[in-house]
């Protein structure tokens, strides 16, 4: 204790110093606001979980609460360090300005992620097509949209071009459709090849009954009769569907013997039997010039 003693008689002078008090008090209200901003932010998305089923409203409403908190935190460590928060907030409206001025793309993907985030054309988990790239959503930031894609990439598209952008979300709906686009010879009987057709989709456990699978006679192609045969089933489950039901189709149709035509193409041979060499061309007869 008396070891103590003397540490806290050698120590009470730095604190006695109403900068150094000042600087303490500010670091631990800022120590103390982060844990309660972390704190308050957890409990209040796991209280909210039930209400709210959306993920990305979840962790909006998570950064809002920690940033919130955090913000107050801040100020308050800035007035016990003696800041003019009058002249702190001019001079923040100025380099607002300044900045608003100098990163006009950042501005506009700030608003356009605002619009995102009204709009919810998709959410966290979602799986998109956004020109060329097809991902799971991962987050929708302020400033941008950041997917994964299928090979595992990590993408980020600023929240204007996305804005910009036919935009197509391919799991927002329970069910999808799956179109099977196949041509057959002309002296086939379509007749039974649409029949066929529908029992390869009833026995296919991935195919829904209802809505009821659609056989469409597309028209007639240069070497087939064009068929388009429509299936539906879950979107959870709609690789398998894809997968399934071709492989199926197909070896229906080597069973039945139903033709699937394809271009042919004729090659005909040079006289010499050489197809990659055309034919030699004779030699012509000239006449024997004159003499003088």
């Amino acid at each position: 204790m008396e070891h103590l003693a003397e540490l806290w008689l050698k120590v009470k002078p730095v604190f006695e110093n109403p900068h150094i008090a000042s600087a303490v008090r500010a670091a631990i209200t800022l120590i103390i606001g982060i844990a309660v901003a972390r704190w308050v932010s957890g409990t209040l998305v796991a209280g909210l979980a039930a209400r709210i089923t959306d993920v990305q409203r979840r962790i909006m409403v998570r950064r809002l609460a920690y940033w919130g908190i955090l913000a107050m935190a801040a100020v308050s460590a800035l007035r016990e360090l003696g800041f003019d928060l009058s002249v702190l907030l001019g001079a923040a409206g100025v380099l607002t300005v300044a900045i608003g001025f100098a990163s006009q793309t950042s501005a506009s993907n700030l608003i356009s992620g605002l619009f995102l985030y009204g709009e919810r054309p998709f959410t966290v988990g979602d799986t998109i097509r956004i020109g060329d790239t097809t991902g799971e959503v991962l987050t929708v930031d302020l400033l941008s949209t950041k997917l994964r894609t299928f090979d595992n990439l990590f993408v980020r598209i600023p929240n204007e071009t996305v804005m910009k952008a036919e935009v197509v979300n391919l799991t927002r709906f329970p069910l999808r459709r799956f179109d099977l686009l196949v041509g057959i010879a002309y002296d086939e009987d379509i007749e039974r090849v649409r029949v066929l057709l529908y029992e390869v989709a009833e026995k296919n456990p991935a195919v829904l009954k209802d809505p009821n699978p659609v056989f469409i006679l597309s028209g007639f192609g240069d070497s087939s009769i064009n068929l388009q045969f429509s299936v539906w089933g879950q979107t959870s489950r709609f690789l398998e569907l894809r997968n399934t039901f071709t492989i199926d189709v197909h070896r229906a149709f080597a069973e039945h013997g139903v033709e699937i035509p394809f271009p042919q193409r004729v090659v005909h041979r040079s006289e010499d039997g050489d197809p990659a060499r055309p034919a030699a061309s004779l030699p012509t007869k000239t006449e024997p010039e004159s003499g003088p």
